[in-house]
């Protein structure tokens, strides 16, 4: 299950190993988390991964959401990663209520929502944020252009450290970048965090 809202620095989610990644547009997340779910279920685990409600919202709606629709895109986000780890050993979310926070931030100046998300960031086992590394793509009504990609990418990591929360950048290209990704997930599970 997911951490509370009021979750304190170093909680875990006991029932799944979630991987939760984050980064700027276009930074090959959805891919990543899809490419880690294939290799991680021909290894024999029990995975599931969560897609981004955010990415959804804007596909059923034909925009992009008002700022008064944030929280509940946060909160669904949050949901579908819980509801997850009821059914699986392993869990990969292509992106978290973080991001959802963050965009609120750089789009309408509205900090709200990170005391919430942060705190809900604690909880899950590992963070993996994407480098800038790829080239930037269009892709729909989500992506605002390469030049958002620096100040989503700072405004990111400063959520992470500002939360505590110790994630593990992914960098390269294609099969080295899943395979840095699987390389932190990897250690994490040793180590028992």
């Amino acid at each position: 299950m997911a951490a509370a809202p009021d979750a304190t620095e170093g909680d875990v989610i006991d029932a799944a190993f979630v991987v939760v990644l984050v980064g700027a547009e276009s930074t090959g997340k959805t891919t990543l988390a899809h490419a880690i779910g294939e290799k991680m279920q021909a290894r024999g685990e029990r995975v599931a991964v969560v897609d981004e409600a955010l990415r959804e919202f804007c596909d059923r709606h034909q925009r992009t959401p008002r700022r008064d629709e944030q929280a509940g895109i946060a909160a669904e986000q949050a949901r579908r990663i819980d509801a997850a780890t009821a059914s699986a050993a392993v869990v990969v979310a292509d992106t978290s209520a973080l991001m959802i926070a963050v965009y609120s931030d750089f789009v309408f100046a509205d900090r709200s929502l990170y005391a919430d998300a942060e705190a809900t960031q604690r909880g899950y086992a590992l963070t993996l944020c994407t480098s800038l590394d790829l080239p930037w793509q269009a892709d729909g009504l989500q992506r605002d252009g390469a030049h958002v990609r620096a100040p989503v990418d700072a405004l990111v990591r400063a959520s992470l450290q500002r939360a505590g929360v110790d994630f593990r950048a992914v960098a390269g290209s294609g099969g080295d970048r899943l395979a840095n990704a699987l390389a932190a997930i990897d250690a994490r599970r040793a180590s028992g965090r």
